[in-house]
């Protein structure tokens, strides 16, 4: 009888490798509690984590739930806020103050892509008055009022609209290590790794630590960050960089304190488009989190500084004796994802940049597969193997693509923006996508794989709110006009009632840390 799998070791901690050890130890949690599986986790006590600010998607709130997690203990240990979605401001041009939101709401018909249909009819029609996001979503009403996405009568995890979170990642990391040793039964090794052993096969066999302590284990996951000391360093598998396609490679990051101890907090990632990058701003109970994230070959970390510095003091915050962190990173992943006997989640896996927070969803997305298909005998593995990178391959691919969909969009004029519309730094599946959708607005046959990373949903979103123009080849039928015109009027209705009933995001955070 082939042996079960019992021993995993997760090596690296930071928000990846804990997140991961929650996911796994709260799926498999009958098995650790009857001993049939012991999940430990090995990590340096001399690494700092990196992230300085983090963004999730609407998945996190199901996430933390799942792992018997308090929502009030997490937003006060945390120093979390409500994340709605995000707010490009500038991205179409230089000279425009325009933006245009990614809300994380879904949006309803009677037929797939008829609300994007109904919003292009109306444009070329000259009669669209709201932004894309705006005629259909409550979400943009609230971002622009400060105001979180639950009423006071709303349970922990319940809300009227799709959330996600602000969070301080270190804060984070810190509650993840306490609740999975506390409550999940995850072991908790800290010590740095001073060889990785191999098999005749190349299986990793064990790690020695600094403490001349063998870890063995039958699956090891790979949370080292971008130094890879698994995947990359001891099994060799290759890096495939994009910088090609996606050309940030630098982030200084800072914190930012209020001017006023009561100010709005902000519901929305803040995106405001530079002249070679982007700023990201992400406000949190206490502080904002601000950052710059550039490409080296088109700007000087000066001349990124400068320009960072006059955004915050444009918001209104001071830059005296702000602490600054630079990031570097090469955009790309690993050539594969699992081999052998060993995963990797998170820097390990790869990175691309911070926008659109794909490198936490890429956390959430591993960790859950890794859960759900844990191989039940290591000669189950090759097959887990298998399905992992095929799915994640796509999946780093859909990324790539939708990130790179930002840049091509935009129509700003400097070296930076110019040379990112260039055919060659453009993926050909986005370039089939982008002449598929001159004619046709996106929708879910468009995409391969279910649980998409990025749904036609999230496609319509951006090229709408960039104004594309989709030159639909089918018209609506008189019937579908009217039923659209009927469901934006009383969902507009719906939207400024419940308006009414909505919190500050401040308020409803303080609610909630009250309750904790």
């Amino acid at each position: 009888m082939a042996k079960p799998l019992q021993d995993i070791l997760i090596l690296g901690g930071g928000t990846a490798g804990w997140l991961t050890a929650g996911i796994l130890a709260a799926r498999h949690q009958a098995k650790i509690q009857a001993n049939q599986l012991s999940i430990t986790l090995c990590e340096s006590p001399n690494i700092p984590t990196i992230g300085v600010g983090e963004g999730t998607w609407p998945t996190m709130p199901k996430t933390l739930q799942s792992l018997g997690i308090s929502e009030a203990e997490f937003v006060s240990e945390c120093d979390a806020s409500f994340k709605l979605g995000s707010k490009f401001n500038g991205w179409d041009r230089a000279d425009s103050e325009d933006y245009y939101y990614h809300p994380f709401e879904d949006i309803h018909a009677s037929k797939e892509g008829l609300t994007a249909e109904y919003w292009l009819y109306l444009q070329s029609k000259g009669q669209v008055t709201d932004k894309y996001s705006a005629m259909y979503c409550f979400s943009d009403l609230l971002a622009n009022a400060g105001l979180g996405p639950k009423t006071p009568e709303n349970q922990a995890y319940q809300s009227v609209v799709n959330y996600g979170y602000h969070l301080d990642a270190g804060k984070f990391s810190k509650f993840l290590t306490r609740h999975c040793t506390d409550k999940l039964g995850v072991k908790h090794v800290l010590a740095d790794i001073t060889r990785v052993n191999l098999t005749p096969t190349g299986e990793i066999d064990s790690v020695l630590t600094s403490k001349n302590e063998s870890l063995t284990a039958d699956l090891f996951i790979d949370c080292t960050g971008f130094k890879a000391l698994l995947l990359g360093e001891a099994l060799n598998i290759p890096f495939i960089s994009v910088k090609d396609c996606l050309f940030a490679d630098t982030a200084i990051a800072t914190q930012v304190q209020y001017v006023d101890a009561q100010a709005s907090i902000s519901s929305v990632t803040q995106s405001t488009a530079q002249r070679a990058g982007w700023i990201w701003d992400i406000a949190l109970p206490t502080r904002r989190g601000v950052g710059h994230v550039f490409s080296s070959k088109y700007t000087d970390v000066n001349t990124a500084t400068e320009d960072l510095y006059h955004y915050i003091e444009a918001s209104g915050s001071s830059t005296k004796d702000l602490k600054l962190k630079e990031i570097k990173f090469n955009p790309g992943h690993r050539q594969k994802f699992w081999h052998k006997n060993c995963v990797a989640v998170g820097l390990s896996a790869g990175f691309l940049e911070p926008l659109e927070a794909s490198a936490l969803i890429l956390v959430e997305l591993s960790a859950q597969m890794i859960a759900d298909q844990l191989p039940p005998t290591k000669t189950c593995m090759e097959i887990s193997e298998q399905r992992f990178n095929k799915k994640f391959r796509h999946h780093w691919q859909n990324a790539i693509n939708f990130l790179k969909l930002h840049y091509v969009l935009s129509q700003r004029d400097t070296p930076f923006w110019h040379d990112n519309r260039t055919v060659e730094s453009i993926p050909e599946s986005l370039l089939q996508m982008l002449e598929l959708f001159k004619h046709k607005v996106p929708n879910a046959h468009d995409f391969e794989v279910v649980g998409e990373l990025f749904s036609a949903t999230n496609y319509q979103f951006v090229l709408y709110g960039n104004q594309f123009n989709t030159q639909v080849a089918f018209g609506l039928s008189t019937a579908e006009i009217d039923y659209m015109a009927r469901h934006v009027t009383e969902n507009q209705h719906k939207m400024r009632q419940f308006l009414k009933q909505m919190p500050t995001n401040r308020q409803l955070l303080a609610k909630m840390v009250s309750q904790a």
